[in-house]
């Protein structure tokens, strides 16, 4: 697999960091004063993240494992979609490297025919007027057979459908996750877009709520703040934070 390289990397107006190991880096960034845009790639995550301290696994020195900081000007209650927006610009930046069957499933992960490719974490804090938000991207780039077992789900990798460019493949990402940052800047979540990419539509779905209730539904689409719309017996309900934990064709 290709080494990491800032050089080969090399954004205009994006400062570029490459290293070895590091805990977390969203973590890193999240600690970083200023307004500048950077990137920040690993080739071995030791403490990586996913939604509600989830662990995030991946094979050293063969993954995708960086976080994108960059500073919004958007009121709060906007920002709760600001992870569908980063799926939606991951999803297409792999549809036009090759992996065309790539899809989402909300609220944060990358899949293809339901198996999981990667995910997305996107933290926040407040800069004054402005949010200083890092968006963390891991994807699958070789098939981890072993961490498959282990986690007794299905996993997705690159390699099955390409010869992954690691560098390039970065470059491409945050290209789009800056685009889709500033077009958010202007108009704002559109639903439309990732519904576009929905790899649940139409499916019955269980969803875990935070406080461990559940509720089930068919999936019809998102809300305008991102929250996933549910409907059963007793009408249409928008869900703003839970976990699917099984999905079935309706």
């Amino acid at each position: 697999m290709d080494r990491l390289d800032a050089a080969s990397i090399d954004l205009p107006g994006v400062e570029v960091r490459v290293v070895e190991r590091c805990g977390s880096t969203n973590t890193l960034l999240l600690r970083e004063p200023g307004h500048g845009t950077i990137l920040l790639a690993a080739e071995t995550q030791t403490a990586g993240r996913g939604r509600r301290g989830r662990r995030w696994h991946s094979v050293p020195g063969v993954d995708l494992t960086f976080s994108v900081a960059a500073t919004l000007r958007r009121p709060a209650r906007a920002l709760g979609a600001l992870s569908l927006v980063a799926g939606v610009a991951v999803a297409r930046a792999l549809r036009n490297a090759g992996v065309d069957r790539v899809a989402l499933k909300w609220p944060n992960d990358l899949v293809v025919e339901g198996a999981k490719l990667g995910g997305i974490l996107v933290e926040t804090r407040s800069i004054g007027a402005a949010t200083r938000a890092v968006l963390g991207v891991g994807i699958n780039c070789r098939c981890a057979t072993s961490l498959e077992a282990r986690l007794r789900r299905p996993l997705a990798s690159l390699d099955a459908f390409m010869s992954p460019d690691r560098n390039r493949l970065i470059r491409d990402i945050t290209l789009g996750l800056l685009s889709a940052l500033r077009r958010f800047e202007l108009h704002g979540f559109e639903a439309g877009d990732w519904e576009a990419l929905d790899a649940l539509a139409g499916q019955r779905l269980r969803v875990r709520l935070a406080d461990g209730r559940t509720v089930s539904g068919i999936a019809c689409g998102l809300a305008e703040d991102g929250a996933l719309r549910l409907r059963n017996r007793s009408g249409v309900h928008a869900v703003r934070s839970g976990r699917v934990s099984t999905a079935r064709a309706a």
